[in-house]
């Protein structure tokens, strides 16, 4: 009611995939967090319609181009059936899998990192073709520091030569009707829909991660993978296969120390030039707020008016709400 456009939440599937899991557990995993964060608005007395429609998804874009594309379109097809059929959206708006994108941290290799740049690129493409609203490009060399300028140039030239140059884009769901992906996609939604199952039977996502059962999955994916490589049935370029005698990289990005003390600096000046009362006074509605029932919102915004710091008011609901603790 009050921020209509804003995105409330970003369902994060792209830590899930960089921990280890496979493509149908990092669809599984995620929208079996979708569902819980859509049960607990709905008990909290929402329309499901009112806010689903602003519920934004986050994937990760691996290497292995055609599997990639299949993940992307079986999460929406699943996303679909489960807003229609198990929460009974009634808007086409809630429906569909609004989602961001960002390019595999975890395939990027120290070893011959200008390797990186061809790999990102298949995954642009991978995450292009499957439909994503948006998109982050990695850069060469973050296996091994912060990306340089040049990097982060090539990382963004990668996407514009894939948007303006590939033709990609001038098609919905170009890939659709190929024997491989549609038997691809249908695996891989029979895949995380037996995830789902799973973890409805063990009480919801948030009870599944209290018995250690998503940890479990995915650890067990990333030990097989790294077993893969070991035993070179999975061929990592410059890693367990053609590699190169090479020198130590040079120009990687060296932050300066004093980046922080500037920014010390900053805070300090704020605080000191602020009404500190005003926000001290800010922050105490903002308690009561979390303490009660009202929406939190204004109060946060009030408090921001009057140059609360994030620090500070994340601190007042850490202090009411608690932190999460495994």
């Amino acid at each position: 009611k009050e921020v209509p456009q804003w995105n409330t939440i970003s369902i994060s599937g792209y830590h899930i995939r960089e921990a280890g899991s496979t493509a149908a557990q990092e669809v599984g995993f995620t929208l079996a967090d979708g569902i819980a964060y859509v049960d607990a608005a709905i008990k909290a007395g929402l329309d499901v319609d009112t806010f689903a429609p602003r519920l934004s998804f986050f994937f990760n874009a691996h290497n292995d181009l055609l599997e990639e594309v299949s993940k992307y379109r079986a999460a929406r097809r699943l996303w679909a059936k489960i807003m229609k059929e198990r929460f009974g959206a009634k808007k086409a708006q809630s429906m569909m899998l609004k989602f961001h994108t960002q390019t595999a941290g975890c395939t990027l290799t120290a070893q011959q990192p200008d390797n990186n740049i061809v790999r990102v690129a298949i995954q642009t493409l991978a995450a292009v073709l499957g439909g994503t609203q948006s998109l982050h490009t990695n850069s060469r060399d973050e296996a091994l520091a912060l990306p340089t300028t040049e990097s982060v140039q090539i990382a963004l030239r990668t996407q514009q030569i894939v948007a303006y140059e590939s033709g990609v884009t001038n098609t919905v769901d170009p890939l659709a009707g190929s024997y491989y992906i549609e038997a691809k996609t249908k695996q891989i939604e029979d895949e995380a829909m037996e995830y789902i199952t799973k973890i409805d039977e063990l009480g919801g996502a948030p009870r599944a991660i209290d018995l250690g059962y998503i940890q479990k999955e995915i650890t067990d994916s990333a030990y097989k993978y790294q077993m893969e490589i070991e035993s070179l049935d999975r061929i990592v370029v410059g890693v367990n296969k053609f590699q190169v005698e090479e020198a130590a990289p040079k120009g990687l990005l060296r932050v300066d120390p004093i980046v922080g003390e500037m920014q010390k600096k900053k805070i300090a000046d704020v605080k000191a030039s602020r009404n500190n009362e005003a926000t001290k006074a800010t922050l105490e509605a903002l308690r009561k707020a979390c303490q009660g029932t009202e929406n939190v919102m204004p109060f946060i915004l009030a408090a921001v008016k009057e140059y609360a710091t994030l620090g500070e008011i994340c601190g007042v609901m850490r202090e009411v709400f608690g932190e999460y603790e495994q």
